[in-house]
């Protein structure tokens, strides 16, 4: 049964994306996205109350996950190694759950502004720089870290129009992103 609602939960927030995606947030309604699931607006709000709560769990995902390489990166020895890590686990988070999210950031600022996630967001990105560098965090390097880490939040969003597998994105931004780090 967990399974089955932690599937349709998956399905209504990428249906969901795909509407915010094509005809932006605010011109997307509950309804629409119920009827392009084939579900009752009854069974929709049995998940998510409001589009925003739908929002919110992709936010919520995101963080978590950024916590989680925090968490990890607190506990292991400063130096590149641990600024490559950072870099490869960000990746693979935005290459994961974190993409829906940074699309609709990309795609929706005024929606996003209004909606507040991103002040915790530009934080722990911050904190991420932070960890890369230290314990200097000479500026420069913190630039060079802070641009690491857009290279691959903006190819999530960014690069849907090449044809390019989201494999291949992911893969070039990471190696970019080391290039970028390795400036320092």
């Amino acid at each position: 049964m967990d399974r089955r609602r932690s599937d349709m939960r998956e399905r209504i927030r990428a249906v969901a994306m795909e509407l915010f995606s094509e005809r932006g947030y605010e011109k997307t309604s509950l309804r629409e996205i119920a009827e392009r699931l084939e579900v009752t607006k009854a069974a929709l709000y049995y998940h998510f109350r409001t589009k925003e709560d739908i929002v919110a769990s992709l936010s919520d995902d995101l963080r978590r996950g950024i916590d989680e390489i925090v968490a990890w990166a607190e506990h292991a020895p400063t130096g590149p190694e641990r600024a490559r890590e950072i870099l490869d686990r960000y990746g693979a988070l935005l290459h994961g759950v974190g993409r829906d999210m940074v699309r609709f950031m990309a795609e929706n600022q005024p929606a996003f502004r209004e909606l507040g996630f991103g002040v915790s967001l530009r934080y722990q990105f911050r904190v991420l720089a932070d960890l890369m560098t230290a314990p200097d965090r000479e500026p420069r390097a913190v630039f060079h870290a802070r641009q690491a880490l857009l290279a691959i939040s903006w190819s999530s969003a960014m690069m849907g129009d090449l044809p390019l597998s989201d494999e291949e994105c992911y893969a070039a931004s990471v190696d970019i992103a080391r290039d970028i780090l390795a400036r320092n």
